[in-house]
């Protein structure tokens, strides 16, 4: 049995796949193997990974039609024969000791999963690597269960909403699958990797932070979502993954819900502010409907918010055009958004859009709500 498994998820990277193999397959750690999983590309990333494999038999390809990310990584994580687990995209790199010293500490810690500091890499206009201290020195400091060991719902909050970084972690392979704990399979989505992470932190026995940066995070890969209106709700499709997750699981339920509706709120305040201007309107009348929603239930609660937060959440809920003007005031100083009303919001391209998109899915929402009123 290997003692890692290295997943590598490919979708035509042909300008970056070398640099990553190549930190992976000289990695200090020789006991490993090595799963890329073709997502069905179209450009000559098929034919690297073939070179590859014929040259060093731990690496294992496989070709598969196009079905998306959580797709390939749950192949590649049912593949995998590694005591652990590790994940390297394949635009990115790692530094050559990355996996035997992660291996070593999570066996010597006897850990479910370890997760480590990482550099975000700019290749252009010259190439730089800014190492991200994410983890201060206390929480790296011991062993912890998410679940219990914290011991106020702030600094619980503080620990899930660290950026689900799982590219810079490895997984006890056995913790993985006794959980359950699978990669959610929009077709063509994005975000996979919130709702996995949660479903770890909410499973997991013995974690450990690790100070040390070993990814080369990439930066500059133009292929960016910012732009898709496809992906524009790829986020709000994860949170519903872990609302079932927890619906399953009503032991994590009680003390996770409210968590996972602050994590929600900024999960969708990084959304809206990154987004195109064109779509910013449309996810945010989205996302007043859901937390209306979410509030009615009974599932937000302000013990998990800080106070501007809160009032920022109800701005939103109670007027989503009113805080869109005013956010676009900010941007657009001095431009004719300034003099405008909330008619102009109104009247606008984008409200009505995103008011033709959302009427329906409100309507459902509103219908479900109704009944389960009655």
């Amino acid at each position: 049995m290997p003692k890692v498994s290295i997943v590598v998820p490919v979708y035509n990277v042909e300008k970056y796949l070398e640099q990553c193999l190549e930190s992976i397959v000289n990695q200090t750690l020789k006991d490993i193997e090595i799963i890329c999983v073709d997502d069905g590309s179209t450009d000559k990333s098929g034919e690297i990974l073939d070179k590859y494999a014929a040259d060093d038999a731990r690496v294992k390809v496989i070709h598969k039609k196009n079905s998306g990310y959580g797709n390939s990584m749950n192949i590649g994580f049912d593949a995998a024969q590694g005591e652990y687990i590790g994940i390297i995209e394949s635009d990115d790199y790692a530094e050559l000791n990355m996996f035997e010293s992660l291996y070593d500490c999570a066996v010597e810690n006897r850990l479910d999963v370890l997760k480590s500091e990482y550099f975000y890499y700019y290749s252009i206009p010259m190439e730089r690597n800014e190492k991200q201290d994410v983890f201060s020195p206390v929480m790296c400091s011991r062993v912890f269960k998410p679940m219990t060991d914290f011991e106020s719902k702030m600094e619980m909050v503080e620990f899930f909403n660290i950026k689900p970084t799982i590219w810079s972690s490895i997984y006890r392979k056995d913790f993985i699958r006794e959980n359950g704990i699978r990669f959610n399979e929009t077709p063509g989505a994005s975000f996979q990797d919130a709702s996995f992470n949660f479903k770890v932190w909410a499973c997991a026995e013995r974690v450990k932070l690790y100070p040390e940066a070993f990814l080369h995070y990439r930066q500059d890969n133009e292929n960016s979502s910012v732009n898709s209106k496809g992906k524009l709700y790829c986020v709000c499709d994860e949170y519903e993954e872990m609302q079932r997750f927890l619906d399953m699981h009503p032991e994590k339920k009680g003390r996770l819900e409210g968590v996972k509706s602050r994590i929600k709120f900024d999960s969708y305040m990084w959304n809206y502010v990154r987004v195109s201007p064109k779509y910013k309107f449309i996810f945010l009348d989205r996302m007043s409907e859901e937390f209306k929603e979410d509030l009615a239930k009974g599932v937000v609660e302000k013990d998990y918010f800080e106070w501007y937060k809160w009032e920022t959440l109800h701005e939103i809920m109670n007027n989503p055009a009113d805080y869109y003007l005013k956010a676009r005031m900010e941007e657009l100083k001095g431009d004719e958004l300034r003099v405008n009303s909330v008619e102009h919001i109104k009247n606008s391209y984008t409200y009505k859009i995103g008011s033709a998109i959302t009427y329906i899915p409100r309507k459902i929402r509103r219908s479900i709500r109704n009944v389960i009123g009655k």
